[in-house]
């Protein structure tokens, strides 16, 4: 296979190309950074509420304005990288811009300066989460259209995005692991390390150095990838002739987007997807402190539970989709995922779980977590292949390569994961009473079963609300086959015009 990936990238077999192992992974190193904001999302809601002090509805109103800064930011910079060419290619100098103002906020939305009042710590919490996701999206947009970009195989792609999500997991894994139990151990003063707000300087640090050093990593590793990339846009011909005629062009890029029935389609569901499961993402640690009583070594266990869908997610999600297509694999996976995630909340609301102190408590709660994990991680490997598809169907309507703009799609479900999740949750702690600087002594069964129904009814309502999306997708194995023939044809003509 590594002879494949030095074919003459003017030869138009060269799209179909199978990629080497090593450079799957060096594109699948990318995902550390997320990996890396992952494991510090489960301290953030709790760090500036719990910790320091600022209401719930506060830390949920940073979230939704950065949110909506990134409605309007993620598919400009999309557009933007589809379109800006340059010696090292269209996606490469805006993932290293990103790094260094990337982690820079990193590690100032974990150091505020002292003696902060709620409202000036309310004020430090946006501009700096405002300021990491506006450098997430220059690195990470272009990143996923990077991987969207190497192939034309339509197994392939698969593969490419279940190396990028297994490195993703592994490393969520192993961060997740030294987040609790390194940074924030429980001691004698505190049941919970993620209480104790002198750990956050070493969060800050390690983070920031760890964000860096990961996007420079995938940068460098992936940077002899540029010659066999798309290097030319009929929108970017449009830019060199006219201002005008170019904002006519994206116009209509954008407008072909928002009429494709499983662009549309695709869309609908993953926006649904994170926000259901940015209700867990920022949520979950209040329900493992509050009402399971976990300590943070405790609540590490989580993390094992993605090993076996890590291992396996490559091998299922190729199965899958060859007994069933895309389209049915993300919605049978969806219904079978959901329903386990969401069942430990909703046995304890019903009183149908172990009691806390229990010794089945542990293993009943993550025993049903690892079978849903090992479905779970199929949904995006494979919603990120028929992005890619989609890609191609555009290409062939529009004659635009819009990886950018299409993934930005991609890029703000996975910032709406914390940001609306994180509204819904501030708001929804509001609306169940929770308290700051609250005690396991002190709440109420009433607050303790609305973090319960969060976690598992809401939960599930949210995600089968959308379910009903994943079947507008309609790009099967045989018309995809469709139109690859159609646009080699179409680039074989242009290069024979252009020679």
């Amino acid at each position: 296979m590594a002879e494949q990936d030095h074919q003459s990238p003017g030869h138009v077999g060269t799209r179909n190309r199978k990629l080497s192992i090593r450079a799957k992974i060096a594109f699948s190193s990318g995902s550390l950074e997320e990996a890396m904001v992952g494991a510090a999302g489960v301290a953030t809601m709790v760090f500036y509420n719990q910790v320091l002090g600022v209401s719930a509805v506060l830390c949920g109103t940073a979230f939704l304005i950065a949110s909506m800064v990134d409605a309007v930011s993620d598919p400009l910079i999309g557009t933007l990288s589809d379109n800006v060419h340059t010696r090292w290619g269209r996606r490469h100098p805006f993932m290293f811009a990103a790094a260094f103002p990337f982690a820079l906020c990193f590690y100032l939305m974990y150091q505020p300066p002292s003696g902060l009042e709620e409202y000036q710590l309310f004020l430090w919490f946006t501009a700096t989460m405002v300021g990491w996701r506006l450098a997430k999206t220059f690195y990470l947009i272009p990143h996923d259209a990077l991987g969207a970009e190497l192939t034309d195989d339509y197994n392939e792609r698969t593969s490419i995005f279940g190396w990028n999500y297994i490195v993703g997991m592994l490393g969520g894994i192993a961060l997740s692991f030294f987040t609790l139990y390194v940074i924030f151990p429980s001691t004698p003063d505190f049941d919970n390390g993620l209480l104790d707000g002198d750990r956050y300087a070493l969060l800050a640090t390690f983070g920031s150095l760890f964000i860096l050093a990961a996007i420079l990593l995938c940068t460098f590793l992936t940077a002899d990838q540029i010659p066999y990339l798309h290097a030319k846009n009929k929108l970017a011909d449009a830019v060199k002739r006219s201002y005008v005629h170019a904002v006519k062009h994206t116009w209509l890029n954008i407008k072909s987007l928002f009429t494709n029935r499983s662009y549309i389609g695709v869309c609908a569901c993953w926006l649904i997807l994170a926000v259901s499961g940015g209700v867990l993402g920022v949520m979950g640690t209040y329900a493992f402190i509050y009402v399971f009583e976990f300590s943070t070594e405790q609540i590490a266990v989580r993390s094992l539970v993605l090993l076996p869908g890590a291992f396996l997610a490559l091998s299922f999600s190729a199965y899958l989709t060859k007994l069933f297509d895309k389209k049915l694999t993300v919605v049978f996976t969806i219904i079978a995922a959901a329903f386990l995630v969401g069942l430990p909340f909703t046995l304890r609301l019903v009183g149908w779980f172990p009691d806390n102190g229990s010794q089945w408590l542990l293993p009943a709660f993550f025993g049903i977590w690892v079978l849903g994990y090992i479905a779970l991680p199929v949904v995006p490997i494979v919603i990120d292949s028929q992005l890619v598809d989609i890609a191609d169907e555009h290409e062939l309507n529009t004659g635009n390569r819009s990886e950018g703009l299409i993934f930005s799609i991609r890029t703000f479900a996975i910032k709406l994961t914390s940001g609306l999740g994180g509204l819904l949750g501030g708001f929804g702690l509001e609306i169940i009473g929770f308290p700051q600087n609250a005690s396991v002594e002190t709440l109420t069964p009433e607050v303790l079963n609305g973090l319960l129904f969060m976690h598992g009814p809401l939960y599930w309502i949210i995600v089968y609300a959308g379910l009903g999306f994943a079947l507008l997708y309609n790009i099967d194995r045989h018309r995809h086959a469709e139109i690859l023939s159609a646009l080699e044809a179409t680039r074989a003509s242009k290069l024979s015009e252009e020679a």
